[in-house]
């Protein structure tokens, strides 16, 4: 529920996100339009926090009074030894991209599996059982799609990584939930071509940066669902060009709004203005 007393003693909430980079994060402005839509006084603000800060940035948290802050990258796995629990979930997954505050109490989640697979059944692959998947990237990310599809019965899902090893310490986690099998980048294109589903979990092709792709568009089988976990711009030029191949291809706008959501959530106990929280993003984003 809603921390009353903490209300009681500031008259507001006060939320946030930390990252490196995070000026791009869209995050400031669908929760503060939450906020506004469920009528509670309080602050969502952009923490630039930098690679190996993570301890630093917790106990600040704590000191200043913080309900709760979400975790980007590259945080989400650097913050796990700094909190005082973990849901299974995030335990499971071994990264954390939600932290709630219980009076100096920190509970680490994640919600971006379970916000990311509810996007992708409602806007393009309404039955993930027995597709073959392809993920890129081994990252925080990646693990909490990762774990969250695999709890769909895939065929299979192959984790690409440029670093075969971390793909494949990743893929071992989960071998008892589905096959699951860690790949270098070189062998992609042999297991690609038998891909219904491609999603990018890395950071590659995100504003700025909007010139490159993870994997050269050519390799990409024609007509296969083809995702982005990235939501600025809302159509990378990996979507842009699989689509021109007859792909169906879906954006992460979906999946930051129900991970946001979800986290909202944990933090009120109330409901989540989903439709406000879309609004305000692609009212910012100028869409």
């Amino acid at each position: 529920m809603v921390n009353t007393e903490l209300l009681a003693a500031t008259g507001a909430l006060l939320l946030g996100v930390i990252g490196d980079p995070i000026a791009h994060s869209k995050s400031p402005v669908m929760h503060q339009a939450a906020l506004s839509a469920l009528g509670l006084p309080g602050a969502y603000v952009p923490m630039h926090v930098k690679r190996g800060r993570a301890e630093g940035a917790i106990t600040a948290i704590k000191a200043l009074g913080f309900r709760g802050i979400n975790v980007t990258i590259p945080h989400k796995v650097d913050v796990i030894p700094f909190l005082d629990h973990l849901d299974e979930t995030a335990l499971r997954i071994g990264a954390v991209n939600t932290i709630v505050n219980d009076h100096g109490i920190l509970t680490g989640y994640n919600t971006d599996g379970i916000g990311y697979v509810r996007s992708l059944k409602e806007e393009a692959v309404p039955d993930l059982q027995g597709k073959r998947i392809m993920v890129l990237g081994a990252g925080g990310a990646a693990r909490g799609i990762v774990y969250a599809l695999a709890l769909e019965k895939p065929d299979r899902i192959v984790i690409a990584n440029r670093t075969a090893d971390k793909a494949e310490a990743l893929a071992a986690e989960w071998k008892d939930l589905a096959d699951i099998r860690g790949i270098s980048m070189e062998e992609l294109p042999a297991y690609l071509i038998e891909t219904d589903i491609l999603i990018n979990t890395t950071s590659v092709g995100m504003h700025p940066l909007m010139a490159d792709t993870p994997v050269a568009v050519g390799l990409i089988p024609e007509g296969i669902v083809v995702s982005d976990l990235i939501y600025n711009p809302l159509q990378t030029k990996l979507l842009t060009e699989s689509k021109q191949k007859g792909c169906t291809i879906h954006g992460g706008l979906g999946m930051f709004v129900n991970q946001g959501a979800y986290a909202l959530e944990y933090w009120t106990g109330l409901p989540a203005p989903v439709a406000a929280m879309r609004n305000a993003v692609l009212n910012d984003m100028g869409k």
